[in-house]
């Protein structure tokens, strides 16, 4: 073998070091990992750190949480994998001081401990706030889908079950159908296809047993929707196919790329998250005053409306809801309102005026419209109707500054893109082509926890250095 590097004989003595301290850089993440949870308060956060006097001893919580970081900033997230890499993984020889838990007590740390793992996340987010990370009190809003621990073929609604029921309906038929012809043969073959259909059949009214009793269940739910593994996952829209799993919300700080504030929920939309999740990132950054830039899915006249009220400066594009310009007629945006007369100007220069107010959905409803229309020579251009009828929000003088605001600084919906799609990204890269380990929201919730602590983790490491911000966590 010359001319290629050789490695050293197996047998051959090899005088290792006598500290596992001197196989860990002083660089290395796992070192941050070791001062952050030294440094938490566990017991207040909800920890067990006083041991039962009689039975087993167990774990420490510092032991098992220093895992569970070491494992998702890493991408180990199953407590099988941990288990074996606790006992052939150096770093984590050093960390655990050579301890390995095994597979059931890991699970059951994350299990059990779910409020305790969240408030962790938290801690690390206020020592980012305690750095004045962020001073400029400016984040961006987005929400994923992420998927449960519940196949699809397990998630029923009363369309789907409508469905396999008028599937196992037309196959019985098919089934007996065969077997009237197979009958007419009368053959020793065609006696055993009878027998293998009937089989079939008597499965399929065993299926149609189950669906129904699956119907029942459904339609005790309030939004008409069962998933049978994971009883909170639901069936959401995501890019290219549906899932059955969680949406996910963060706030992300558009200077460092810190998740400030994030919350799992199982609602299919982001129409209604814009102020709570607002809400949780200017209380956690501890300003006055905060900006957030979102998409339009967020776009929502009262969450708008309550941002700012709460001091909250909203940045997000209106969605075109009507259909007036796919016909070819004009739309709202052609209508010029004038607060100062409460009157709209239509391009054929009348002015429509304010006739009543309506209820719409607890909304207060303004109608305008103009008598001139009868006459006018763009009503071809306007309406099919007798009068064009122009409806106006109470409140539609803060959905306006929003569009104005956003015409005025384009570059907001670049920022957002490049700030709040990376998180997610990164995490759902760390996770691979699988789904969340755990079942149940309030788990669920947790396990997110530990993700977004990892990435946090991470991008500090990676914008201040491990060394500065030890020293940072020990201040």
């Amino acid at each position: 073998m010359k001319r290629f590097i050789e490695g050293e004989d197996r047998v051959q003595a090899t005088l290792f070091p006598e500290q596992l301290d001197d196989y860990i850089a002083e660089e290395n993440s796992v070192r941050v990992i070791d001062v952050f949870v030294d440094e938490l308060n566990l017991s207040k956060m909800g920890f067990k750190t006083v041991p039962a006097e009689t039975g087993r001893p167990s774990y420490h919580p510092a032991t098992m949480l220093k895992l569970y970081i070491y494992g998702y900033l890493n991408r180990i997230q199953s407590s099988r994998r941990l288990e074996r890499e606790a006992g052939r993984n150096v770093e984590l020889m050093w960390l655990l001081g050579r301890l390995a838990p095994d597979f059931k007590t890991i699970a059951d740390f994350r299990k059990d401990n779910t409020r305790a793992i969240c408030l962790v996340c938290r801690e690390f987010v206020m020592l980012c706030r305690k750095l004045d990370l962020f001073s400029e009190a400016f984040v961006a809003i987005d929400g994923s889908k992420f998927k449960a621990v519940n196949n699809r073929d397990l998630n029923f609604t009363r369309a789907k079950l409508k469905y396999r029921l008028a599937l196992i309906d037309e196959s019985i038929a098919k089934y007996l159908k065969q077997i009237d012809s197979a009958d007419r043969q009368d053959t020793p073959v065609s006696k055993i296809k009878v027998e293998r259909l009937e089989s079939k059949i008597a499965n399929l009214k065993k299926e149609i047993k189950r669906l129904n009793e699956v119907e029942v269940a459904l339609e005790a739910t309030p939004d008409k929707q069962i998933s049978l593994t994971d009883p909170d996952a639901r069936s959401m829209k995501a890019s290219g196919t549906g899932i059955v799993g969680y949406n996910v919300q963060a706030a992300v700080d558009t200077r460092h790329h810190i998740i400030v504030a994030h919350e799992v929920t199982n609602i299919d939309n982001d129409r209604s998250q814009l102020f709570n999740m607002t809400q949780q990132a200017k209380t956690i950054i501890g300003s006055d005053e905060l900006k957030v830039v979102a998409d339009r899915g967020y776009y929502n006249g009262e969450e708008i409306l309550a941002c700012e009220q709460s001091g909250i400066t909203s940045f997000l594009p209106k969605p075109q809801t009507s259909g007036n310009q796919a016909k070819g007629l004009f739309g709202k945006r052609d209508f010029i309102y004038k607060p100062e007369l409460d009157v709209y100007e239509c391009p054929g220069a009348q002015q429509a005026i304010y006739r009543f107010s309506s209820e719409d959905k607890g909304k207060v409803i303004r109608r305008y419209w103009s008598s001139a229309c009868v006459g006018c020579s763009f009503k071809p251009q306007c309406t099919t109707g007798k009068y064009r009828r122009i409806s106006r929000w109470e409140h539609e003088s803060v959905l306006e500054a929003v569009d104005e605001r956003l015409e005025q600084d384009v570059d907001m919906m670049k920022i957002r893109k490049s700030t709040v799609e990376h998180p997610f990204g990164t995490i759902k890269f760390w996770m691979g082509a699988t789904h969340f380990q755990m079942k149940t929201l309030k788990k669920v919730r947790a396990e997110m926890s530990l993700h977004v602590l990892a990435y946090n983790l991470k991008r500090m490491m990676k914008t201040m250095g491990t060394v500065p911000l030890m020293e940072a966590m020990r201040a």
